[in-house]
């Protein structure tokens, strides 16, 4: 008898600790919800473009921005839209203003046109938002985002290196396998 007491204390105690805790599948639900919208407001960002890259980390209702802009005004741009999101309660800013730099600028242009005009890479630098970023910074040249296979992540990397007045690439370039097996 007094096992059995014991055993219905033990399943209601189960019961009411179950019922205090948060439900993981719901915080997993509210923090793909802000995900998604945090994603939005990213990549709608007025003056975001092939010369960017951001990427987020959402942890409960924090959202940690990173990566690398052109524009001082973009990372304020990214922050303040995050902010107004429903359900985020902080946001932790780690977005990198690239140096003003004519060197760096002319790098640029000339790995966009280097890449554009190899192969099919152009469509990757297609639309309002590239799935191809070429990121500068003191002559040191990032490839960023996704392509559709390796041959294309190979062949970027490869004429990203051609490029006049380019120091290093370091190629964080994603094919579209890799996307789908993360």
């Amino acid at each position: 008898m007094m096992a059995l007491v014991a055993g219905i204390l033990l399943v209601v105690g189960a019961v009411s600790v179950a019922a205090m805790t948060p439900n993981a599948s719901e915080d997993a639900l509210k923090e793909a919800r802000i995900g998604k919208n945090v994603r939005h407001e990213l990549v709608t960002l007025p003056y975001y473009g092939i010369f960017d890259n951001l990427a987020y980390k959402v942890e409960g209702g924090t959202v940690t921005l990173y990566g690398q802009v052109v524009r001082p005004s973009t990372r304020a741009d990214a922050a303040r839209r995050v902010a107004k999101i429903d359900g985020v309660t902080n946001v932790i800013n780690r977005i990198e203003v690239l140096p003003l730099s004519g060197f760096d600028d002319s790098i640029r242009y000339r790995t966009v046109r280097a890449l554009a005009n190899t192969g099919g890479l152009y469509r990757y630098m297609l639309g309002a938002n590239p799935s191809l970023h070429i990121i500068v910074n003191n002559g040191r040249v990032a490839l960023e985002g996704v392509v559709a296979n390796e041959g294309d992540r190979r062949l970027a990397y490869i004429i990203a290196n051609t490029v006049p007045g380019v120091f290093s690439v370091t190629n964080n370039l994603r094919t579209d396998q890799d996307k789908r097996n993360s």
